[in-house]
């Protein structure tokens, strides 16, 4: 049996073992950004001269069926009406009465957000790049798990691998194991043959990380981890935890050696980038 090495023992070692996704440089964006963002600033600035109070703007950008122009209108609107009311919470229409009930006595006065608005040019570059950077959000992270789905089929052509390869649904856990101790524990991919689960995984493109977010990823992992395996260890089954993780974040603060805890931590988990995969994670692993 060829010996495996451990996670921690490529530290030494880990820039040659992360995966790079590129990215667009500035101010090469700002043609394209512009040609795509003028419609929407140019249709805030006339919903702007429409209504007496901000909280009718926000309401009646909240009415727009177009789901990419509400939600691109209502980026707009946190930047010049209310910073910090969190967009994920603008995006829900139930949430919006609510929100103009609680928040909206510290929504920017209509005259001043009109005053600021046409203040600057139109289109706004630094909106528009303000707003491209939106657009690609996640998309290193596609870019990453399309990747690894054509490695773990090229590597294990038997066995089906299973989950959304770009946007999509998470697997739900509930939806894979009866009786499930969290049925709504979200995954990123599984490994099956003949209906048996091999593995779970996990994975994500760290393209900056630190501080709290890094204890939040890693902290989350453990739970999962813990909560997974103890599952499998009930029903006696010998099903294993993969996290593939990448990018240049791993190389940030404690990233390695939290990911190699994890991994030491707990039997059947193993850790790796793209670049791991094919010597780490085996069949004769996966079958142990």
């Amino acid at each position: 049996m060829t010996k495996i090495l451990h996670f921690r023992d490529y530290k030494s070692d880990a820039a040659n073992w992360i995966t790079l996704v590129s990215g667009e440089f500035y101010p090469d964006i700002l043609t394209d950004a512009c040609k795509l963002y003028r419609p929407i600033l140019e249709l805030f600035g006339q919903l702007l001269k429409k209504f007496e109070n901000s909280k009718r703007l926000l309401l009646e950008i909240a009415s727009i069926s177009e789901q990419w122009m509400r939600i691109q209108l209502l980026r707009v609107f946190r930047k010049y009406v209310s910073p910090n009311t969190p967009v994920e919470m603008l995006k829900k229409k139930s949430k919006v009465q609510w929100i103009c009930d609680e928040f909206g006595k510290y929504f920017r006065p209509i005259v001043e957000v009109q005053k600021a608005f046409e203040s600057r040019p139109m289109p706004d570059e630094a909106l528009c790049a303000i707003l491209w950077e939106y657009k690609d959000r996640g998309q290193k992270g596609y870019d990453m798990t399309e990747k690894m789905f054509e490695l773990l089929r090229t590597k294990f052509p038997a066995y089906e691998i299973i989950g959304p390869e770009r946007a999509g649904r998470d697997i739900l856990l509930g939806e894979v194991f009866k009786n499930y101790t969290k049925p709504d524990r979200p995954v990123d991919f599984i490994i099956r043959k003949n209906n048996f689960v091999y593995a779970v995984g996990l994975a994500r493109y760290d393209s900056d990380r630190g501080g709290a977010q890094e204890d939040d990823r890693t902290g989350g992992y453990l739970n999962a981890s813990r909560e997974i395996l103890e599952y499998t260890k009930d029903k006696k089954m010998k099903t294993k935890v993969i996290f593939v993780n990448d990018g240049p974040g791993l190389l940030l603060g404690s990233m390695w050696d939290d990911y190699s805890y994890l991994e030491e931590t707990f039997k059947n988990i193993r850790v790796v980038t793209l670049r791991m995969i094919e010597e780490r994670i085996t069949e004769e692993w996966l079958k142990q």
